[in-house]
C-alpha cells in the first residue's frame, strides 16, 4: 500500500541505471549548442522547441525514454509533449548531470 501512495504523490524513485539496462533511450533536450559542451555517451539531442516536429525519430512508443536538460524544466515540458503523443513509458531524469551520475 505504501508504494502506492508514493506512486500516486511521485515519490517512488525511478531506477534509471535499470531503465537503461531495460533499452531506454536519452533524449537531451537542450540546445545543439549546450549539448555541444557536454552530455551523456548515447544520447540523442533534440531540442524541445523541436521535439514535436522530431517524433518520427522515436517510434516505439512504448520503449522506454528518458528526457534531460540543464535543470529539469525542459526535459519536463519534453515529457508532457511525449506523453500527449500517446508515449507510454516516459520519465524525466532532470538535469544531464545528475542523471549521468544516477545511470553509471
Amino acid at each position: 500500500m505504501f508504494e502506492s501512495i508514493k506512486s500516486i504523490f511521485g515519490l517512488k524513485q525511478t531506477d534509471y541505471a535499470q531503465l537503461i539496462k531495460d533499452g531506454a533511450i536519452i533524449i537531451d533536450v537542450r540546445s545543439s549548442g549546450e549539448y555541444s559542451t557536454g552530455h551523456i555517451e548515447g544520447s540523442i539531442n533534440i531540442s524541445v522547441n523541436k521535439l514535436a516536429d522530431n517524433l518520427n525519430k522515436l517510434k516505439d512508443k512504448k520503449k522506454p525514454i528518458i528526457t534531460c536538460c540543464a535543470s529539469g524544466m525542459r526535459s519536463a515540458s519534453a515529457k508532457g509533449i511525449l506523453e500527449s503523443r500517446g508515449y507510454e513509458n516516459v520519465h524525466n531524469g532532470g538535469s544531464w548531470h545528475s542523471l549521468n551520475q544516477k545511470i553509471k
